[in-house]
């Protein structure tokens, strides 16, 4: 009889991180992006990146002032740019 497979994956994938930036495209929001990428970076954290635009949207997540910070669904920061290292923080 063949030896049994295992069952469990022993080297499993980290799990991807979804940020989203929500703005109107201002140059804080494109610091925001660029702030929450070099933090993921810095991080090793795998992620995907998305840049909301839509005003529209922005309701969706109860976001009155820009830039937001969104991950995983979840507002961490809004209406400023944070750090890149209380970024990673936020990333965490």
């Amino acid at each position: 009889m063949p030896p049994s497979l295992p069952t469990q994956n022993l080297n499993p994938l980290p799990p991807v991180k979804k940020i989203q930036i929500l703005g109107t495209g201002c140059a804080k929001c494109h610091k925001l992006a660029e702030v929450a990428e070099t933090a993921a970076k810095e991080a090793g954290l795998a992620y995907e990146l998305e840049k909301v635009t839509e005003i529209a949207r922005f309701a969706d997540f109860g976001v009155m002032f820009t830039p937001a910070l969104v991950v995983d669904g979840v507002v961490k920061a809004a209406g400023r740019v944070p750090s890149v290292e209380e970024t990673k923080t936020l990333l965490a």
